[in-house]
């Protein structure tokens, strides 16, 4: 034993004699409820007594707290890459879905770009101020003139 067990060992011992030599001096009715409860404290030690617990251990890595609940709970290669499947199928389809996005996106540049270079107006009318007065008013072809 340590000297610290050493020490609370005597000074429980102290206060067990202490105790002892003050109860003979105690009524009959409280030296009885006494005794009752020092039976059932020690009934109360002596049971072994049964508790849940989980294995919880903090893990300080890299400057960051890590809980551990009961180490590897049986994970082998093969759970492992399955744990991570559905994560490889969101970036997946994420990939996919942005891929379809720019085909999208460029199809209607295109449809754009031909439509200005099919078109009879030079692109840089577009920028005109008076493209606007230009479209209100209708297109004068050569069956109207006449």
């Amino acid at each position: 034993m340590t000297h610290t067990a050493n020490t609370q060992d005597e000074f429980g011992l102290r206060i067990a004699a202490r105790l002892n030599s003050a109860s003979l001096d105690l009524p009959h009715d409280i030296s009885e409820r006494l005794r009752a409860a020092r039976t059932r404290a020690v009934a109360a030690r002596l049971k072994p007594q049964t508790r849940l617990q989980t294995n919880t251990a903090v893990i300080h890595q890299n400057g960051a707290a890590l809980l551990n609940f009961g180490g590897d709970e049986g994970l082998n290669i093969w759970s492992r890459l399955a744990s991570l499947l559905p994560l490889i199928a969101l970036v997946a389809g994420l990939a996919i879905i942005q891929n379809f996005m720019d085909d999208d996106r460029a199809n209607e540049l295109a449809e754009v770009d031909s439509a200005l270079l099919i078109d009879d107006l030079p692109p840089a009318a577009y920028a005109d101020p008076g493209f606007l007065q230009f479209l209100k008013n209708p297109i004068l072809t050569s069956e109207n003139k006449e």
